[in-house]
């Protein structure tokens, strides 16, 4: 029987490295992206830009196209809303600012997590995650991966469904900003705005509201979307007028298991779709 290849897009645009809480390091990724055979990879670290460098070397390396980015966690009504950002010019602008305090709310935040775990009687540490924490952004998914390796869950999902996910018995609520507040931030350093996996969280009455705001694309294709979601999405951005682009959300198997890299994507042109939109930024001064 003959060997089935899978089929990659040519670009995945929502990918995690171990600046924040991704398995792999930015040269990993893509290294393993030119394997693959894609032409280009965003790369999307919660709330830290520090993944750039390493991954614009790695990209010229192995001919890989990087388009740098940003994942920001708002909050909308209750609910988790994640905001994209792409090729932003941070210096000299607030998001600088802003990303430096998230990043600090995010260690107390963890900080407060492992007390709330030991106060079950749990035995964690704060050195044990702090050791597996290779870049400058934390996140429950360090202490959920501590919490495996020492064998008090089996899995990721379990941790969180257990212990730290919403309405666990050691969750700690995160520093909230509102989707506005992420998408201005990423438009004022000439950035474009993209809506993260609304399919997660159902958010299309929302997306009204943060178009007005600035929002600039919806993440149509995504590992957690069903193909109705796609479809559903599809026409809200056609709608709106709106980028539709596309990623796994790759952490590295361990961290999310069944998510490959480029397993989920978009087109080549959409790279340069937003690239043509943060140059127009750049020219009018956003």
């Amino acid at each position: 029987m003959p060997e089935v290849k899978l089929r990659y897009p040519e670009a995945d645009l929502h990918c995690h490295t171990s600046a924040s809480d991704g398995l792999l390091t930015p040269w990993e990724l893509v290294k393993q992206a030119a394997e693959l055979g894609l032409k280009a990879v965003g790369i999307t670290d919660h709330d830290t830009l520090s993944g750039w460098e390493k991954a614009s070397q790695a990209g010229k390396h192995f001919n890989v196209d990087i388009l740098r980015g940003v994942e920001l966690n708002t909050e909308w009504a209750g609910v988790e809303v994640h905001i994209l950002g792409y090729e932003m010019n941070p210096q000299g602008t607030i998001l600088e600012d802003k990303l430096s305090e998230l990043r600090e709310a995010r260690f107390k935040r963890v900080y407060t997590i492992i007390e709330k775990l030991q106060d079950l009687g749990i035995p964690i540490q704060k050195a044990e995650v702090e050791r597996i924490t290779k870049g400058e952004s934390v996140g429950r998914p360090h202490i959920a991966q501590v919490l495996v390796d020492k064998g008090i869950v089996n899995s990721i999902a379990e941790a969180f469904d257990r212990y730290i996910g919403t309405g666990g018995p050691a969750y700690v609520p995160r520093l909230k900003i509102t989707p506005e507040e992420g998408i201005v931030l990423i438009r004022k350093a000439g950035g474009v705005a993209v809506l993260a996996h609304p399919g997660i969280y159902k958010l299309e009455k929302g997306i009204e509201q943060w178009v007005k705001a600035g929002l600039q694309g919806v993440e149509v294709s995504h590992s957690e979307h069903t193909l109705e979601d796609e479809k559903k999405y599809r026409a809200i951005a056609k709608e709106y007028g709106l980028l539709m682009t596309g990623g796994s959300d790759f952490h590295g198997e361990k961290r999310k298991p069944g998510v490959r890299l480029g397993g989920w994507g978009t087109t080549y042109g959409v790279v340069e779709e937003i690239r043509n939109l943060a140059n127009l930024a750049c020219s009018h001064h956003i």
